[in-house]
């Protein structure tokens, strides 16, 4: 690390959202300290694509980080025996895993103590989202209130800031914005259940918003398909 530099901890899944955040973060001129989650969700290929984003985009590091949260469950994306949907629904989604924003955050805090880190970067949305109730400017207005009554930094006046600059942005918004930022949206994988090569169903919820933004923006969709 240098002294004096910016620095920032990203959370990064390896899909869409989360890859224009860190850009953004770039762009802003923070060094980025990338941070990736193992935690026994459906598809892993999305690992891969978080680590060649990393290198498309160069960071100051990356780890990934191995949590169980299928030990729990409770999410179709956790759990095998939950089948991922592929219609529309109303309400809180089998897809949504139980406080994992929550988790990710304060393991991203403790990281960001750690580093004497400025911001948390989170690429949550509330427009084009599928209704998770860990992506609300809420709870990233009470989680950031919590961390900064929890550290150090907060009670010695300097606070960690909770970043979400795709908050209240469009997909398309968010595919005009990274495209212009050069982000190599081919290497990104959003998809639920994508298989081994990281090719995307075409019929789950993130499947169907990503498609759709790409037609809103209108930017060719580099989504490799089963």
């Amino acid at each position: 690390m240098k002294q004096g530099e910016k620095r920032a901890v990203v959370l990064l899944s390896g899909g869409l959202d989360s890859a224009t955040a860190l850009a953004m973060a770039k762009e802003q001129g923070y060094a980025c300290y990338v941070l990736s989650f193992d935690y026994g969700q459906r598809s892993l290929t999305e690992l891969n694509a978080a680590r060649a984003i990393t290198a498309q985009v160069g960071v100051a590091e990356h780890r990934v980080l191995r949590l169980s949260l299928e030990d729990f469950g409770g999410s179709a994306l956790t759990d095998n025996s939950i089948d991922v949907p592929e219609d529309e629904c109303e309400g809180v989604p089998v897809t949504y895993v139980p406080a994992r924003n929550t988790v990710f955050l304060s393991l991203a805090l403790g990281w960001a103590e750690v580093l004497d880190a400025d911001a948390i970067f989170i690429g949550v949305n509330a427009v084009d989202y599928s209704g998770y109730p860990d992506c609300r400017p809420e709870f990233i207005q009470a989680f950031e209130t919590m961390a900064n009554l929890a550290t150090r930094r907060g009670v010695e006046g300097d606070p960690i800031s909770i970043e979400t600059p795709l908050m209240h942005l469009t997909k398309a918004d968010i595919i005009e914005k990274g495209t212009a930022l050069g982000i190599d949206y081919a290497l990104t994988v959003s998809c639920y259940q994508a298989d081994d090569e990281g090719r995307a169903c075409g019929r789950c919820d993130s499947c169907r918003l990503r498609a759709k933004g790409f037609a809103d923006a209108g930017v060719a969709d580099p989504t490799r398909y089963m």
